[in-house]
């Protein structure tokens, strides 16, 4: 692998210059552009240094794909459906190994719910109603969302989501860590 094209890619990838990453990882500039250059290899520990400040590990810095072909658009069409039954879950970035977060288009056919137990997971949770009533419950408390409405809140808590219009209730959501 030719480290200083990968660093150079993964810097760039980052928005940052020689001069700022070299600030932030304590090194001189002049040592990211001769890695960069392929005039000098580093150690593992000035690597690890450098890669600490973007931050990177150094297992996400050598199996980056070094053209950065990350998927960055994803289609309608292409967004696998993670739901059950039906509630549709479309999830956006499904392939990427290091997504942080779930970002789904969802769709709840009227009459539908996410069940009668109430769900609970690490993390936090929100989402905008796009068309249609959404109810939805956190810690007992319930409220209907219309087209523009928006909800957040600590997924610990007990939730559930139901559709009591007579059309489809269609949402953006996000929750990390990602659940699905």
């Amino acid at each position: 692998m030719e480290v200083g094209k990968q660093l150079r890619a993964v810097r760039t990838a980052f928005g940052l210059s020689q001069r700022e990453l070299a600030k932030r990882a304590g090194v001189t500039n002049g040592m990211i552009s001769l890695i960069e250059q392929e005039r000098v290899s580093p150690s593992i520990g000035s690597l690890q240094k450098i890669l600490s400040a973007i931050p990177m590990t150094m297992a996400e810095f050598f199996t980056r794909d070094l053209q950065g072909r990350q998927d960055v658009v994803f289609r309608g069409g292409e967004l696998p459906d993670v739901g059950t039954g039906e509630i549709e879950y479309r999830l956006v970035a499904a392939s990427r190994r290091d997504r942080k977060m779930s970002i789904l288009s969802e769709t709840y056919a009227p009459d539908t719910d996410t069940g009668e137990d109430l769900l609970t997971h690490s993390g936090e949770e929100g989402g905008v109603v796009i068309e249609g009533e959404l109810e939805v419950t956190v810690a007992g408390q319930t409220w209907v969302l219309g087209p523009g409405d928006a909800y957040y809140f600590d997924s610990r808590l007990p939730h559930r989501f139901r559709n009591i219009g007579k059309v489809a209730a269609r949402i953006v959501s996000a929750n990390t860590p990602p659940t699905i």
